[in-house]
Parts: C-alpha cells; sequence; structure tokens
C-alpha cells in the first residue's frame, strides 16, 4: 500500500511524499495518481520519484490526492501577489546595463511593495536581472516557464562585506569572514522566506568569466554563490532548478529551520567548485528529494573555518541535519563533511538516497589547525553505483597554502589542543556498491585523536569497475594507489562489516603504511 507524507506546502504547491524507507529516490513501479478539488479533477500524472510536486495550485483550497492511498490537504491563502511587469519589468531582452538597471531596479519595487506573506509571481520568460535581496514574510513564485538569469555584468553585482556594522559575519569564501559577491539570490537575516515554483534560476556561470578565477579575489571580493541564505529563519526551497553558479550553488549560512525539498541543482561536471547544497553553521535542516549533478561536492555540510591566526568568533555549530529521498549524480561526493567544520557538526542523517557516478559516497575531511568535531554521523539504505571509493574519512586533508606542510602531514603524535580535529561516531548501514573503482574505504586519523568508533553494517559489495586505474584513495601525503580494495585503516576504530551478500569481512582491511614527515 502506498503511503502519502505532505513534505511542504505553500499557497501554489504541494510536495508529498509517496513511500517510505526502503523508497529511496525514485518508485519501482511508478504510481498512478489523480488531484481533486472536490468533484472536480484539478489534474492527474504518473509519480516516478518518491516525491510528487504539484504546482499551479489554488490558494485557500481543499485538494484531494489519490494514488492507491489518499490525503486531504489544504493550501493556505496568500495575502496578495504582484507581478513584476507592473513595476515596469520585462522579459526576453538581451544582457545590458539597460535591461539589467531596468529589471533590478522593477524587481525591487515589487519585492518592497508586497505585503506580509505576499507573493511575487515571475510568469514564463526569460528575465535578466541583477542579483537580488529577498526580504522577511515573502514568497517568490517562479512559474512554468520563468528563468530568472542573473547578468554578466559585474559592474551590476554588489559585494557583501565580511561584516556588517554589527559585527555580524556577512560575506565569506571557504569558512571564513571575506568580502564577496552578493549571491544572485539572497537575504539577509529573513524569516519566513519561500521561493518555489518549476521555475528556473541560472547564475550565469557559462556566460560571465567567474569560472576562470576559482580562488582568486576581483575587483575586492570573492566569487558569489548562486543562493546566499545568511542568518535566515524558518526557510522553504521547494521545486525550483537551479544552475550554472558562479561558486557553490546554494549556501545556506548561519540560517535555521530550512527545507530544500524536490529541487534540481546542477551545474557543469568541469565547474570549478560549484557544490551542490553546502549548509554552514545552520540548524535543522531537511534536504528531501533533490537531484544533485554538479562540478563538486553534492552536498557539503560545513561549520566554518578557524582562521590561521585562530580566530574563531564567527563559528557557530552545524547541527540536525536530513538528507533523504536525493538523487546525487557526478560530483566529488555525494554527502561531505567538512573539511570547514570548526565549530562541529553533529547530528546528520542521510538515508534512502542514490549515489552515482560520484567520486565518493560518504566523505569526512578535516586537518591540524581546524579544530572542531565531527559526530553522530548516520549513513543508511543507501546504492552507489560507480563511485571511486565508497566511504573516507580524512584528517590530514591537505587544503590550503600549508597543506603539505610537515606539521600537517606528519603521522608522528602531535599535542592536543582546540585546533586539534576529532571525529568520532560514524554509523554506516544497508549499503550497496556498484563498479567500486579504488576502495571500499579509507580511514586516516591523527595519532593524537584517532577516528571512530566507525561501525559498518550490512555493506553488500556487489561489483568493481573492470576499468578502474588506480588512484589513491583520500587526498593526503603517503596514501599508496588502490584499485578494488577493501579497508584502508590508520588510526581509526572500524566495527563490524558484513551482511549475507558481503564480499569483504574484517580480515580483509588493509594497514596504509605509516609516514613521518
Amino acid at each position: 500500500m502506498t503511503t502519502i507524507q505532505l513534505t511542504a506546502l505553500t499557497a501554489r504547491m504541494a510536495a508529498l511524499c509517496l513511500a517510505h524507507s526502503p523508497a529511496r529516490y525514485r518508485l519501482d513501479p511508478p504510481v498512478q495518481w489523480v488531484l481533486r478539488s472536490g468533484a472536480q479533477v484539478c489534474a492527474r500524472g504518473t509519480a516516478v520519484n518518491v516525491l510528487l510536486l504539484l504546482d499551479a495550485l489554488t490558494p485557500d483550497t481543499e485538494y484531494q490526492l489519490d494514488c492507491g492511498a489518499q490525503i486531504r490537504f489544504r493550501t493556505p491563502p496568500c495575502p496578495g501577489a504582484l507581478c513584476p511587469t507592473q513595476f515596469g519589468a520585462q522579459p526576453d531582452l538581451p544582457d545590458t546595463t539597460a535591461t539589467v538597471s531596468a529589471n533590478a531596479t522593477a524587481f525591487d519595487a515589487a519585492i518592497r511593495a508586497l505585503p506580509i506573506g505576499g507573493t511575487l509571481i515571475v510568469p514564463k520568460g526569460r528575465w535578466i536581472c541583477g542579483p537580488l535581496r529577498l526580504r522577511s514574510d515573502m514568497v517568490l513564485y517562479l512559474q512554468p516557464g520563468a528563468e530568472l538569469a542573473t547578468t554578466q555584468i559585474r559592474s551590476a553585482w554588489p559585494i557583501l562585506p565580511s561584516h556588517d556594522e554589527g559585527g555580524r559575519m556577512l560575506g565569506s569564501w571557504e569558512g571564513l569572514p571575506e568580502p564577496c559577491f552578493a549571491g544572485c539570490i539572497h537575504a539577509i537575516g529573513a524569516r519566513n522566506l519561500t521561493i518555489c515554483g518549476l521555475g528556473i534560476l541560472d547564475g550565469g556561470g557559462t556566460r560571465g568569466d567567474w569560472w576562470s578565477w576559482p580562488k582568486q579575489t576581483r575587483d575586492g571580493a570573492r566569487r558569489p554563490r548562486g543562493m546566499h541564505l545568511i542568518d535566515c529563519t524558518q526557510t522553504t526551497l521547494m521545486g525550483f532548478t537551479i544552475r550554472n553558479a558562479p561558486s557553490w550553488t546554494l549556501h545556506p549560512q548561519g540560517c535555521v529551520g530550512l527545507d530544500a525539498i524536490g529541487l534540481k541543482i546542477h551545474a557543469p561536471h568541469n565547474s570549478p567548485n560549484t557544490d551542490g547544497l553546502d549548509p554552514e553553521m545552520c540548524e535543522d535542516v531537511r534536504i528531501i528529494g533533490t537531484h544533485f549533478s554538479v562540478g563538486d561536492d553534492c552536498i557539503a555540510i560545513k561549520s566554518g573555518k578557524r582562521g590561521a591566526d585562530g580566530s574563531a568568533d564567527h563559528l557557530r555549530p552545524t547541527r540536525n541535519i536530513l538528507v533523504q529521498h536525493c538523487l546525487m549524480e557526478r560530483g566529488h561526493g555525494g554527502l561531505v563533511i567538512g573539511s570547514e567544520m570548526s565549530g562541529d557538526v553533529t547530528d546528520i542523517t542521510v538515508r534512502d538516497c542514490d549515489m552515482i557516478g560520484t567520486d565518493r559516497g560518504l566523505r569526512l575531511k578535516t586537518r591540524r589547525g581546524r579544530g572542531g568535531r565531527i559526530d553522530r554521523i548516520t549513513m543508511a539504505n543507501i546504492v552507489m553505483d560507480g563511485v571511486l571509493t565508497a566511504f573516507s574519512a580524512n584528517a590530514h586533508y591537505y587544503c590550503d597554502p600549508d597543506g603539505h606542510a610537515p606539521w600537517v602531514q606528519s603521522r608522528t603524535a602531535a599535542p592536543v589542543d582546540d585546533t586539534t580535529p576529532q571525529i568520532g561516531q560514524v554509523q554506516i548501514r544497508d549499503v550497496t556498491i556498484y563498479n567500486l573503482s579504488h576502495a571500499l574505504g579509507a580511514f586516516l586519523g591523527l595519532p593524537e585523536a584517532p577516528i571512530g568508533p566507525i561501525s559498518l553494517h550490512n555493506i553488500a559489495l556487489a561489483s568493481y569497475d573492470p576499468t578502474a586505474q588506480p588512484a589513491a584513495p583520500l587526498m593526503a601525503d603517503g596514501i599508496a594507489a588502490q584499485r578494488h580494495a577493501g579497508l584502508c585503516v590508520e588510526y581509526a576504530t572500524v566495527t563490524g562489516i558484513g551482511g549475507e551478500t558481503a564480499p569483504v569481512s574484517l580480515e580483509d582491511f588493509r594497514q596504509l603504511e605509516p609516514v613521518t614527515r
């Protein structure tokens, strides 16, 4: 019997989960559905994914969905709706300074004119605009066929300073306060913000020069995000496609209570640092039914980075993150934690997901100097296909200019202090892996702070990639290349691998050769 759960609801859109675990991203078999309002049939179709998105609903209306099971729900009322054309915006114009200025002015005026809880409806068409700042108590609704595309003219992008006048961190880059260009869509301190609809947000990475200077600063700022949400509370992101971000695609920073439901997050495979969704210093986040295909990590959970001078006053913890019914394709990692984790990352659950062609499945990464703790991480009911290394935890990650320095890479125990990173409990169960290339798992801890316990249960290694070439399973010095390896363990406690279909056991552990530098 199909079960239905209302996952998210706005005045014009609903997301319903049609199955629970062990269903992952797709339904097998697909399910026929009918949506009614009273006696009237409003829509019908075939659901192929676990998460069903219903769009173009009428506010303040009772609906009933039938798909073998049944659910009733009522859309909330809309206090008022505006369209940017009412303020002079025009679609389908060339990307010129005049177009960008006129449309940005019109969109800003429409946003300011909305009543509390009102909706800005972006209709069908391609709308070229500068970065937009959203506010509290509003809905940005992208109709099917609407594309909100950010200009390639860099002078039209405002710059966020590293801090506001009160000392709050605004602009950031890789976990530190730094000036950065404002996100294509951005909000600061907003409450009750919703962005939904089946339209497209395009960050312009394919049109501007952003991807040609990935680690540089130009015009006094770092590259912008596709969407940058700073210190927002109770945010709902639902249904839309966001693509071609100049750097990280979705970056919630310091947010509490964020839902990312049924999104499509896309970037070319060779685009630099175009992570999919990077919750940083956030609490109470749900990422459900979302499809990732990006140029870097699909999901990278972070909590800021301790400064080279030891500064840590900008750090806050990240905790209580749920990732469920998602599809991660390509990218460097499916679910990644770090390497910016100095504020602590705890209580993370990823379950009922598919990871296809990602370099790694679950990846934890940090290094000496970061401090902070990663703990209480759970992965369950996952299928991986074509991953290079399924599970990895690396406390010698060679990021930053001094990443290869002896004090970072040495396998000799160093003194333990506030800058010593810790990786604690990780539980992985019910995972099936096809076409593995390098290693089932690679766990490299610090001698002064070993990793674990890492618990592996019911891991089924179904097949290897016969075309795989040997390569190091971790980004750390002194790691030998591996091909079709089992578990590579150094300074870590790993327990309990098995399952009737798993061809690996505790006897298959491979010990990495200790390296002292």
